[in-house]
């Protein structure tokens, strides 16, 4: 799930990036992000290596992790309103409790749900009767 800006930046990065790692090797052959060897993808623990490196030169204090990201694109999405469900489909997880406990609720969507008992004290509505319509013919 890319926004289109992203795409367009990856595109733009695919044409221009430095070849070196994988120069000789077929265009449908190569990665995006290679690794030492231009044969190979970029390892997790090299990625994770970047990304330590990207939040401490932003200046980010809190200890985050590549799975921390994970966590927050989870409760994002909750706190845009949507479906556990479709959270649960997207992470990949067999149970919904697993996608429960795994995106930490924002305190503010928890703030904003409404007890169903707030609207006992009103009196109750009667709806009105429908009229009854002979079935088509």
């Amino acid at each position: 799930m890319l926004p289109a800006a992203i795409l367009k930046l990856l595109r733009q990065w695919w044409k221009a990036r430095p070849t070196a790692y994988d120069a000789g090797v077929a265009a449908e052959h190569r990665w995006l992000f290679p690794g030492h060897s231009g044969h190979q993808p970029m390892t997790t623990r090299q990625f994770s290596r970047l990304f330590k490196e990207a939040t401490k030169a932003a200046g980010l204090r809190k200890t985050v992790s590549l799975h921390s990201l994970r966590h927050s694109f989870a409760t994002h999405l909750l706190e845009r309103g949507k479906n556990i469900r479709i959270i649960q489909a997207l992470l990949g997880h067999s149970k919904p409790e697993t996608t429960a406990r795994y995106s930490r609720v924002a305190i503010g969507l928890i703030a904003k749900i409404e007890s169903p008992l707030e609207g006992l004290h009103e009196p109750h509505r009667r709806r009105a009767k429908r009229d009854k319509k002979p079935p088509a013919p």
